[in-house]
């Protein structure tokens, strides 16, 4: 099975002589889709793009916020925060960063077409105060708007207007602008060059400010990401040694894995959580003639009682990852052990409460997901544990490019997908289940799930300075939802590393691998 899938690595991918030097080579199954930035919200972007786009503020190896490209912050009045800027830091194209550059990313980040703006909800605008200083203004006070500003890359506002890409790339409108494919960032790494779903390739920036400090330490010289989407060659490709790391190992092989002398296998717990979405705002699903049955909570509950996670974590997970009910895990703050346990699949009352809702029949609905293996294999199971209590789940796998879009315009029907959140739980509640209102709440809402209430609390916790009500009004909310099901939680993924032993990396929760601290002996 290797050595099939190794000569079809050798024929779909062109011949690369590597740079002398340290140069590491990694491989997933997920294209980052876009160079911009400000354009995409989603975790196989940001493996990517922040080595290239740094924001004011970054995580340290302990995954807590530390400065970035500002030194320092502080509240200057209930509705400011004044960031201190870093001095000395340059552009890849060798110009400096400037306090014009910060405010002009903050608002490019802002536009319509972003979808960072959904975490920035409450910032009116950032304004220049010198050189070295800006001021980030919001519409109340908010206690925790650094947290707001991970991620959130600075752009050269000159750059920007040389090469007319002032706004985001529309994503969902498949637009494209010379930040797709093109970047110009401060970070640790410049791309040299992008090819869509084949590879991406970085070069360590010399005049980066972090080098020599705590912020970096690694070693790469230049970096080749490769996009491998078939498991099998994905290894193949490791285990003949023409890359060195991959950050997405088949569940099915890892045991394998770990007893290979000559590879290293690192893990950790997931901050995030895998989902179903339910379509909560179409007028009618499927056959279910004129109604839409996920509408009605009963129905909801039928299908998390229909889907026997622990067999799926068992069979497809190969047991590395957690079943869980909570609508996300321990290491956000305000987490409720209470609710961490998921009620066992029981079919029999599945069926009771598909029948009290009206549909003993059951009903026909089309299920989403990203064509990515073990993905796939997840809803394949869980579709036909569905079948097994009359709802008819026709599933369909589609590439990253046409599922994310619908995924975040809101048209699927039953979708499976993953959030990966931040400690801080704003933004897992404004970015899942806040009514969506077409600008920046409940940008990933892909059921458009609506509940006036719990709308109320996610918007009192953006401006709730008091942090031990804002942890009553985050536990209230939980509450809410684990009450209401907007959307279903399934399991928590054990994040596997596989590697060469002579490559060092951290391992953050968040599954992105920080290449400013990878080490190659």
């Amino acid at each position: 099975m290797i050595r099939k899938a190794l000569f079809v690595f050798a024929l779909a991918l062109p011949l690369v002589v590597f740079a002398q030097g340290k140069t590491l080579r990694y491989a997933s199954a997920f294209d980052p889709q876009s160079m911009d930035p400000h354009a995409l919200a989603l975790l196989y972007q940001t493996r990517v793009v922040t080595q290239v786009y740094e924001g004011l503020v970054n995580r340290g190896k302990d995954f807590k916020l530390e400065p970035s490209l500002a030194t320092s912050w502080e509240m200057v009045n209930p509705t400011t925060w004044r960031f201190k800027l870093r001095q000395g830091v340059k552009f890849h194209d060798g110009t400096p960063f400037s306090a014009d550059d910060a405010v002009f990313s903050i608002e490019r980040a802002l536009d319509k077409a972003s979808q960072r703006k959904n975490q920035m909800l409450g910032i009116v605008a950032a304004k220049k105060i010198d050189a070295t200083t800006i001021d980030v203004m919001t519409s109340q006070p908010d206690a925790v708007l650094p947290d707001k500003l991970y991620l959130v890359g600075m752009m050269s506002k000159a750059w920007a207007e040389k090469n007319n890409v002032v706004k985001p790339q529309d994503y969902n409108a498949k637009q494209e602008t010379f930040a797709v494919r093109n970047a110009n960032g401060t970070g640790p790494f410049t791309l040299l060059r992008y090819e869509a779903d084949v590879r991406t390739t970085l070069k360590a920036n010399p005049a980066w400010w972090g080098k020599g400090t705590s912020a970096g330490g690694g070693n790469v010289d230049e970096v080749h990401y490769q996009v491998i989407q078939a498991d099998a060659t994905r290894l193949a490709a490791l285990q003949s040694g023409q890359i060195d790391f991959v950050i997405d190992p088949p569940f099915q092989d890892l045991a394998r894995l770990k007893a290979d002398a000559s590879l290293k296998v690192v893990s950790t717990d997931d901050i995030g959580t895998q989902y179903f979405a339910l379509n909560q705002h179409s007028a009618e699903i499927g056959d279910a003639k004129g109604k839409n049955p996920f509408k009605d909570v009963r129905v909801r509950r039928a299908l998390q009682l229909a889907i026997d996670t622990d067999l799926i974590v068992k069979q497809v997970l190969r047991g590395e990852g957690s079943v869980t009910g909570s609508f996300y895990s321990p290491l956000v703050d305000g987490y409720l052990p209470e609710f961490e346990p998921r009620p066992k699949a029981d079919a029999a009352a599945a069926r009771a409460l598909l029948k009290e809702a009206g549909y003993e029949n059951g009903f026909a609905v089309q299920m989403d997901c990203v064509n990515v293996a073990w993905r796939a294999a997840v809803c394949q199971a869980a579709a036909s544990m569905l079948e097994k209590v009359g709802v008819k789940a026709s599933l369909v796998t589609s590439p990253s490019s046409v599922f994310f879009p619908k995924l975040s315009q809101g048209t699927g029907f039953l979708v499976e997908f993953g959030w990966s959140a931040t400690p801080d739980p704003w933004n897992i509640f404004q970015s899942l289940v806040r009514s969506n209102d077409g600008l920046t709440a409940g940008a990933f809402n892909a059921g458009r799930y609506s509940n006036a209430k719990l709308d109320a609390l996610i918007d009192g916790l953006r401006i709730e300075p008091n942090l031990a009500k804002r942890r009553a009004m985050v536990q209230d909310a939980l509450r809410i939802v684990q009450a209401d099901l907007p959307m279903i939680p399934l399991y928590r993924r054990r994040h596997n590393w596989v590697m060469r032993p002579n490559v060092e990396a951290v391992q953050l929760p968040n599954d992105v691998l920080e290449l400013r601290w990878v080490t190659i002996r």
